[in-house]
């Protein structure tokens, strides 16, 4: 008997091992891509597909998922009011800016998580779905019902948690799943911007402007996942989703993008039935339309070249594909891409919107001084550099060095072209907030440049 209750323990104690081995194995946050024809479930496209990493602001992608499903379910409305939590008030920009105890709309929630990324939004209406449940394993729990095995959700927005990890395959299939469950809702991520209580709050995707047929989904950043993009490309009753994960720079990322696409959308299989569909109306969601003061238009099919071109963009349906093939098998086509995605290589100052889902501030930004407006979030730049870890090493340096006057913004070594990094502090909620922190800088013998948002 006590041999075999010995044997057992050391069983157990084995399995308990194996176990506890396989719950920490980490995230690799290393590059990846998956690109999916949805109609055939045909990989068309794949590298490290399987590899654990964080999903940051894709993450949104599920509590957009899930506020889908309860609308559908009659348990919340889209004008049900959801109360902000005092934490969920309290986290890092990019936020809405709705007060703990103040309420925001379901419709003012899913247009702040779609066009914004609000962080403060998808915390808030997590909660709110989970009732006295975890928010995280809500989401996973969903995840493993959508046959994304390899996911784990600790939180609603996608802000920094180790254990928050999942892959470009599982993010592929949540793309998928959105599309098919909800397709007229999957019609908001093409929303570019909208009204929020009399300010108006634009949109970063900024590959989704200039890429034609690409009417979704969204885009990520935290430090530890890297630039993260999964998009969804409608050509002719072709239908592509893309997942790049792990991009070194925004414009890297969405040249990379491009390019898987340019070659694979060609190659993906037109569904038989499909023809020019008539321009959809305003988006029409519940049998309640969304009123045209409250979120722009999307683009109609007929007036997407107008729309597109008006935003610098090469919007000609024969030059979608100039992208050599060669250049795929590269994580370097920022400079070499052609058509869409040179002009997203081009543009490689990363928006403040996404960059700032990152911020590990050492004191959390007073939410009452923060606006949801990218432009007025301003930046202090410090010194440029000839790689990525010179820059962060300036930027540690001057942070020792400044004190209390760079609480609550981030590091951030921009990739600005040519083997240059820009060493910035981003994140000031007031131009003077960052002309005073650009003194104390001077004091210390730093040089530094205030600059606008979208500078």
């Amino acid at each position: 008997m006590r041999r075999l209750t010995a044997l057992r323990l050391a069983v157990f104690g084995t399995l308990m091992l194996a176990s506890a081995l396989f719950a920490a194995v980490p995230a690799q946050a290393g590059y990846a891509h998956f690109v999916l024809d949805a109609n055939t479930g045909k990989v068309l496209a794949s590298e490290n597909a399987d590899t654990l990493n964080h999903p940051a602001s894709l993450t949104k992608m599920m509590t957009l998922y899930m506020t889908f499903e309860a609308i559908r379910a009659g348990r919340i409305g889209w004008e049900t009011r959801i109360p902000m939590t005092s934490r969920a008030a309290h986290v890092i920009p990019l936020k809405l800016g709705v007060r703990a105890g103040q309420s925001l709309t379901v419709r003012e929630a899913v247009l702040g998580m779609i066009v914004l990324s609000a962080n403060d939004a998808a915390e808030t209406m997590c909660d709110y779905l989970a009732g006295r449940g975890d928010c995280g394993s809500m989401l996973t729990r969903k995840a493993r019902q959508l046959g994304m095995t390899r996911t784990t959700f600790r939180n609603g927005s996608g802000l920094p948690d180790s254990r928050q990890v999942t892959t470009a395959r599982d993010m592929a299939r949540l793309g998928v799943s959105l599309i098919r469950d909800y397709p007229s809702e999957y019609r908001l991520f093409s929303t570019r911007a909208f009204s929020f209580r009399g300010r108006t709050i634009h949109g970063h995707n900024r590959l989704m402007y200039r890429y034609r047929g690409m009417d979704g989904i969204k885009t990520g950043y935290t430090n530890a996942s890297g630039f993260n993009i999964v998009t969804a490309v409608n050509d002719g009753g072709r239908r592509v989703i893309g997942v790049v994960m792990g991009g070194r720079s925004a414009g890297a990322r969405d040249a990379k993008m491009a390019a898987l696409l340019n070659a694979s959308v060609p190659t993906a299989m037109a569904r038989r039935e499909a023809a020019p569909a008539a321009p959809p109306p305003a988006v029409a969601l519940a049998s309640k339309p969304v009123p045209q003061n409250a979120v722009a238009r999307a683009p109609e099919p007929q007036r997407e070249e107008a729309v597109v071109a008006s935003l610098g963009s090469v919007p000609l349906p024969e030059s979608r594909y100039e992208v050599q093939r060669s250049n795929v098998a590269s994580e370097k086509p920022a400079r070499e891409a052609k058509a869409p995605a040179k002009a997203a290589a081009e543009d490689d100052d990363e928006d403040v919107a996404s960059a700032t889902e990152a911020a590990l501030a050492a004191e959390e930004p007073d939410p009452d001084n923060m606006s949801s407006d990218p432009d007025t979030l301003w930046q202090v730049q410090i010194a440029t550099s000839k790689s990525e870890d010179d820059a962060r090493g300036l930027l540690e340096k001057a942070r020792g060095k400044a004190g209390s006057s760079l609480n609550g913004v981030m590091n951030f070594a921009q990739a600005a072209g040519g083997g240059v990094y820009r060493a910035r502090f981003i994140g000031f909620s007031s131009k003077e907030t960052a002309e005073g922190a650009c003194r104390a800088l001077k004091a210390k013998s730093f040089s530094c440049q205030v600059i606008s948002g979208n500078g």
